[in-house]
C-alpha cells in the first residue's frame, strides 16, 4: 500500500508464530527495495539480507570489509516498507562482545525481525570457502548471551551460525550448535553442510528452529524447499540468487548493446514500462495526488 508503514512489532510476532508452523519459510536475498517488492509479490515468506550481497554490491569480496553502518543503512531500505519479515546476516557481530551488543541494537532499529552471528574469527571468510578459522565455543557463547541481553524486543530473533562443518566436521558442528543453544541461541544456522544426510543429522540432534543455506556454486547439495520441509527445517535461504540472476542478465545485455550498437533485440528481456509502473503502484500514487490537489 502506498505510504503505509508495516507494524514492525506485529511483523516480528508473526514471524515467531510462523517459525512454529510445519512450513519451511523461504527467505530470498534482496539487493534493492524493488527486488524486495518482487520477492513479496511472488509469494515468498521472507526477505534475506546477505553480507555477501551487500559486499558485492559495493564491489568488495565477502571478507568482512563492510561496516555495520553500511549493512544497517543499505539493509534497512530492503526491508522497512515490506510486510515480509527481514532476516540479516550480521557476520561475526562486527567485533567482540560489546560490538555484538551494538550490532544487535543497530539492526533491530533498522527494521529487521532477526539476525544471525557466526563463530568465525575476524576477518571472516565466505561460508563456502576453505581455510576458515573459528573462535572457541565459550567466546561464541558469550557473544550469544550478550546479543540476547542487548535486544529490546523479545520477538527479535537471535540465531547462531556455526561454520564448524568445513573446519572440524559434522560432529563438531553438532557439538557447537548444542553449546550455542545452551547459551540461549533461538535458532541454529549450520553453514556449508554438504549432503541431505548431514542436514538430517543436524535436525535429529537439535530441537530449536534450523536455518538452511541454499547458495549456488557452494559446498551444499542443492535441495528443494519441499525436502527441507520434510526434514523439519524452519527456514531455507536463497541469499545470492536474485543478485546472480540480475548480474548475468545485465552482463549479457550490455555485451549485446556493445556489439550491436542498439537494444532492439533486448526488449523482450526487459520489464516494460507498464510492468514497472504496476510494480511501483504508480496508479495509487496518482490517486493520492488527485486527492491532495
Amino acid at each position: 500500500m502506498v505510504f503505509s508503514i508495516p507494524d514492525l512489532g506485529k511483523k516480528r510476532r508473526q514471524f515467531r508464530e510462523d517459525l512454529k508452523s510445519e512450513k519451511t519459510l523461504r527467505f530470498v536475498g534482496s539487493f534493492s527495495p524493488l527486488i524486495s517488492c518482487l520477492i513479496e509479490r511472488q509469494g515468498f515468506e521472507g526477505i534475506y539480507v546477505s553480507g555477501a550481497v551487500i559486499s558485492s554490491d559495493l564491489a568488495v569480496p565477502d571478507i568482512e570489509l563492510i561496516t555495520l553502518s553500511e549493512l544497517a543503512g543499505r539493509g534497512s531500505s530492503l526491508v522497512q516498507n515490506q510486510t515480509l519479515p527481514g532476516l540479516v546476516d550480521a557476520d561475526t557481530g562486527f567485533g567482540g562482545t560489546l560490538n555484538v551488543a551494538r550490532t544487535v541494537q543497530k539492526l533491530e532499529q533498522a527494521g529487521f525481525c532477526g539476525l544471525h552471528i557466526e563463530d568465525q574469527k575476524s576477518p571472516k571468510r565466505c561460508g563456502h570457502l576453505n581455510n576458515k578459522k573459528l573462535i572457541n565455543i565459550k567466546e561464541m557463547q558469550k557473544k550469544i548471551e550478550v546479543a540476547l541481553k542487548a535486544k529490546t524486543d523479545s520477538s527479535f530473533l537471535i540465531a547462531a551460525r556455526t561454520d564448524a562443518r568445513g573446519v572440524e566436521g559434522v560432529e563438531a558442528a553438532i557439538k557447537r550448535a548444542k553449546a550455542y543453544v545452551e547459551a540461549g541461541a533461538e535458532a541454529i544456522f549450520p553453514e556449508a553442510l554438504e549432503t541431505k544426510e548431514e542436514f538430517q543429522q543436524l535436525r535429529q540432534s537439535l530441537k530449536v528452529p534450523l536455518i538452511a543455506n541454499m547458495t549456488e556454486f557452494g559446498k551444499s547439495e542443492l535441495l528443494s524447499a519441499t525436502a527441507f520441509q520434510q526434514m523439519g527445517y524452519n527456514i531455507v535461504l536463497y541469499p545470492v540468487t536474485s543478485w546472480r540472476l540480475a548480474l548475468k542478465a545485465v552482463a549479457k545485455g550490455l555485451k549485446k548493446l556493445h556489439t550491436e550498437g542498439h537494444q532492439k533485440e533486448l526488449l523482450d528481456e526487459m520489464l516494460t514500462r507498464k510492468e514497472l509502473y504496476h510494480l511501483l503502484e504508480y496508479d495509487e500514487y496518482a490517486k493520492w495526488d488527485k486527492k491532495i490537489y
